[in-house]
């Protein structure tokens, strides 16, 4: 059985990630990508679909575990009656390929250790061909090759590679799995030591672009660090999350693939770390973009691969049991063909924000904006999926409404800013008459508050995001209102729903009800909440939020707060980029009410991007 989904660890080199558990097994691996098949999925089945554990023979009576400082490299210390060991867990930035480094460090005494590796390609399903060779052994099926390397007397026994070994204080004992194509010749062989002063001084340099050195530097740069990881370095893409069908409620159905690059997520990460000093990725990202959805404006997805592909069919793995049996486990994504009007205001918004912070002007990135807003000019009246990606019938959802609103805002923004060519009297005229109409039909005077879509009295978190992206002031009273009504109805033991899926939401969203609170949107009240001057209130649900993530500091899309667990796919981008979003929005807060500018060093050799 998999461990709790806050048990686990994550570990990456910007092409694809592993999870590994609180007590050193690596239950979730894809290769070469993020999106590619899994050859340890245990963490959707059982120890039959794959995983690789180093532990030690006896019960481990204690068991910690860290990064090191301002790294992605995992350090996980077991205790046992004999003595402690240290896993130290990592994947080097690409190079030739990928790589998993393990090194098992003898901190005291003499402790008996033991190495289970189960390879099954293709989510759990291929059983390889084994074969052994002078320094580890060598796995083989279909397009898939893996060679771990040991100075370890390995043995195989049914259909498992298995290991038994002393570990004194001061060894170190290296392990190396690496991946490459079948049908090409075997890498070059990593030195692990050597390796781990790389990836340590490749994420301590990175984390020096931080400008930010404020009240909540901690869990600021670990989001920052975890939405880096969930990088894909070739192209710039973003994934929203390193997993799939990780369920939004245990056992339940609403179990969706994430490993693909949202426009909603991405945008919303590229802002989050604009506002942190990387500009380097926010280029990255608008390149990736400018690719991405070349084409017909009417042909733009909400989603896409990580190269930009745009084919993403959803299957059911149905030999896979499902994380604590939350069936089906699916792999791509249906919602890939749904219309979602806001990512349309998304898109614009992030690319006039990064603007902003001084990237360069691109004519190729203006002229995109602009055959995006001529489909929107009549494209914003139509009904879509929304920005939850519902499963029922198209309705004019309230947020979609907002952030097409936000497009032509933008553009106009643009035009007046950066000397940008533009209509932008007709774009004003639009930008006015969907304000118009949303203060008329997303505004329920009964409820005294906006709904989530037009004629329906039910609540929706994303309504919080209107002051954030100052479609109107934050002391409106329809926005008072607004946020009194979420508070009264969405908030949970103290979180917030997106919605309320109960049995009357399900002619909404077309799925069961039952599903944890939404991180994100308790990140957005505290946002709310520091831009209302209700900072300690902000600061207290903050707080409650950063206890939830785990020890590592991670965080996952939703939380149960009858079980007490994190739920949905892990780590999720979506979540962290709030973190930063919200830790920003409080340091500013309280800078204003104390008369001073937010706390911000010079990011080092900062080269001039005005263009």
């Amino acid at each position: 059985m998999a461990a709790r989904i806050e048990d686990y660890g994550l570990i990456g080199d910007l092409q694809t990630a592993a999870l590994v558990s609180r007590h050193g097994c690596i239950d979730w691996l894809c290769f070469p990508r993020f999106d590619s098949g899994a050859c340890f999925a245990a963490l959707l089945g059982d120890e039959e679909n794959g995983r690789w554990e180093l532990s030690p023979d006896a019960p481990v009576t204690r068991a910690t575990r860290r990064y090191r400082e301002d790294t992605l490299v995992l350090e996980t210390e077991l205790e046992t009656a004999d003595g402690v060991v240290r896993l130290i867990d990592f994947m080097p930035p690409r190079g030739e390929a990928p790589d998993v480094v393990r090194i098992v460090e003898g901190v005291s005494g003499t402790v008996a250790m033991r190495m289970s590796l189960s390879i099954r390609f293709d989510y759990g399903w291929t059983i390889p061909w084994v074969r052994r060779r002078e320094d580890g052994i060598l796995a083989i099926a279909g397009p898939d090759a893996l060679f771990l390397a040991t100075p370890v007397e390995l043995v195989g026994r049914n259909f498992h590679t298995v290991a038994e070994f002393d570990v004194s204080e001061g060894d170190r004992v290296p392990f190396v799995l690496t991946w490459y194509p079948s049908h090409h010749p075997p890498p070059d062989r990593v030195d692990a030591e050597q390796a781990l002063g790389e990836t340590e001084s490749f994420w301590r340099e990175w984390v020096t672009d931080c400008v930010h050195v404020g009240r909540f530097r901690e869990p600021l740069v670990r989001s920052l660090i975890t939405l880096k990881a969930l990088t894909y370095a070739p192209t710039g893409g973003i994934v929203a999350a390193a997993t799939t069908s990780l369920p939004e409620a245990l056992g339940g159905v609403r179990n969706w693939d994430y490993r693909y690059c949202w426009l909603r997520d991405a945008t919303l990460t590229l802002l989050a770390l604009v506002r942190a000093g990387y500009e380097d990725e926010a280029r990255a990202w608008r390149d990736w973009l400018l690719r991405a959805i070349a084409g017909l404006p009417d042909q733009l997805q909400i989603m896409y691969g990580l190269a930009g592909e745009r084919r993403l069919p959803e299957i059911e793995l149905e030999w896979l049991d499902g994380y604590e049996g939350s069936r089906p486990v699916r792999v791509g994504n249906a919602a890939s063909k749904q219309l979602q009007l806001d990512v349309y205001g998304e898109v614009a918004d992030a690319l006039y924000h990064a603007r902003v912070a001084g990237l360069a002007a691109s004519s190729e990135a203006w002229n995109l904006s602009r055959k995006l807003l001529e489909w929107l000019e009549n494209g914003w009246r139509e009904p879509d999926e929304g920005i939850w990606e519902v499963r029922g019938p198209r309705r004019h959802f309230t947020h979609s409404k907002v952030m097409a609103w936000v497009a032509f805002d933008r553009a106009v923004r643009s035009v007046e800013q950066f000397d940008r060519e533009g209509p932008t009297d007709r774009w004003k005229a639009i930008r006015d008459e969907i304000h118009e109409e949303v203060c008329r039909e997303g505004f329920d005077t009964e409820l005294g508050a906006f709904t989530q879509s037009y004629g329906l009295q039910r609540l929706d978190a994303s309504a919080l995001m209107m002051p954030l992206v100052g479609f109107l002031p934050v002391d409106d009273d329809r926005i008072a209102g607004t946020v009194a009504a979420i508070e009264r109805e969405l908030v949970r033991d103290g979180l917030v729903e997106r919605y309320r899926a109960d049995d009357e939401n399900v002619e909404v969203d077309g799925l069961p009800p039952g599903e944890g609170t939404f991180l994100p949107c308790s990140f957005w009240l505290a946002q709310v909440y520091a831009l209302q001057g209700r900072l300690q209130e902000a600061e207290a649900l903050f707080e409650r939020l950063l206890g939830l993530r785990n020890d590592l500091g991670l965080l996952s899309e939703e939380y149960d707060v009858a079980a007490g667990r994190l739920v949905g796919n892990f780590p999720q981008a979506f979540t962290h980029l709030a973190l930063v979003d919200a830790a920003l929005t409080l340091d500013e807060g309280w800078c204003r009410r104390a008369g001073v500018p937010p706390v911000e060093e010079p990011r080092p050799g900062t080269a001039d991007m005005t263009g």
